[in-house]
């Protein structure tokens, strides 16, 4: 299977990272990734520039492509 940019499993790990920052790479298994975008967007809210991360971690989610 060729998962990638567009596939259905990056357009749903992007839908979620849309909800929760991270949760997207969360779901492709990426645990080091799905943390930090978490943790920074947490920390960047509390100064109201968290939707940096937010848009960048949803972005993350819909063009990873699996090493292969």
């Amino acid at each position: 299977m060729n998962a990638g940019q567009g596939s259905a499993g990056n357009v749903i790990a992007a839908l979620a990272s849309f909800f929760i920052p991270g949760l997207g790479q969360l779901i492709q298994g990426r645990l080091l990734s799905a943390a930090v975008f978490f943790v920074a967007a947490i920390l960047l809210w509390l100064i109201l520039m968290g939707w940096i991360i937010h848009i960048w971690s949803i972005i993350d989610a819909a063009l990873w492509k699996p090493k292969s």
